[in-house]
């Protein structure tokens, strides 16, 4: 059951879509346009227990990588790295 507020800032929850970024040892996956209750205030995002079993059964599948995705370019960078060198 999806609550009508948000359980952090009590902000309104409305339906929508939002990105599931998931990271594991050096691979990150980005699941797009996941159903979802997002609160209007925070962004959270709620999911129903049938989307909730969906993305588990895709994570399961990228740690076991046995799921075929198309490449991403990403960086990563470390805060603390940046403390010490000049950000342009």
């Amino acid at each position: 059951m999806i609550p009508d507020r948000c359980s952090f800032c009590k902000g309104k929850l409305v339906k929508g879509k939002h990105e599931f970024i998931v990271k594991g040892e050096s691979k990150v996956l980005s699941i797009k346009d996941v159903d979802a209750f997002i609160c209007q205030e925070c962004r959270e995002a709620y999911h129903t227990p049938e989307t909730s079993r969906k993305i588990d059964k895709i994570v399961r599948k990228f740690h076991d990588s046995t799921l075929l995705v198309h490449p991403l370019a990403a960086g990563e960078l470390s805060l603390s790295e940046t403390e010490t060198e000049s950000c342009s």
